[in-house]
């Protein structure tokens, strides 16, 4: 990796920002900004977080629902152990069909909010980055899908670019609301974006 790179990243407002407030990843404010303004996270909820490593998003999502909600982290890797009883984690795979039922095994009921702040390594090709994001959201959509109540939200990391709008139009079918948004704590130089898709309808159709 760069110096140069590592060295603006330790230079950069919301890393040191974390660092100074005891956060796992500067990552933690993109959520907390979106959440608080536009409200998809409420107090008590129960939430599933995927791509969840190191857990910043469940800090954040956290501090959101206050300690009298559920969250399940999910990775391919291991997470670091939260103290918290109302905190679990399980290393899992979205692209493993049994998923969701893993999933449904630990909640205490269907989940309000599914969040995904998933990436694949960056490949520095814009297209096949792109493709890649898109192909991870429609994952993360599938399991949402399969384990948010009605009514629930979902929030997921895409790339611009080309697949995007045909992504946005599919989560359309099964949502009330569906925002594209980018959190002040996004680099502006990045493609990175979020799709918020609120309001999950009670009957699905393809």
């Amino acid at each position: 990796m760069p110096k140069t790179w590592i060295k603006d990243r330790k230079r950069e407002f919301y890393y040191k920002k974390a660092k100074a407030e005891n956060y796992r990843s500067r990552a933690t404010y993109k959520l907390s900004q979106a959440a608080e303004k536009y409200g998809f996270i409420e107090r008590h909820a129960v939430i599933v977080d995927l791509g969840a490593a190191p857990g910043g998003w469940i800090q954040a999502a956290k501090n959101l629902a206050g300690n009298r909600c559920f969250i399940l982290g999910v990775d391919v890797k291991p997470i670091p152990v939260f103290p918290q009883a109302y905190i679990r984690t399980i290393i899992g795979d979205m692209t493993d069909p049994d998923l969701p039922t893993q999933i449904r095994s630990f909640l205490p009921r269907k989940a309000d909010v599914v969040l995904s702040d998933a990436s694949q390594n960056i490949s520095g090709v814009w297209e096949v980055d792109h493709a890649r994001q898109i192909d991870l959201a429609e994952h993360a959509l599938e399991v949402a899908l399969k384990v948010l109540r009605p009514s629930g939200n979902f929030f997921t990391k895409v790339f611009e670019g080309d697949l995007l709008d045909d992504f946005v139009a599919r989560v359309g079918k099964h949502f009330e609301v569906v925002k594209v948004v980018k959190p002040p704590a996004s680099r502006q130089k990045s493609s990175e974006m979020y799709v918020l898709a609120m309001h999950m309808k009670s009957e699905q159709k393809e």
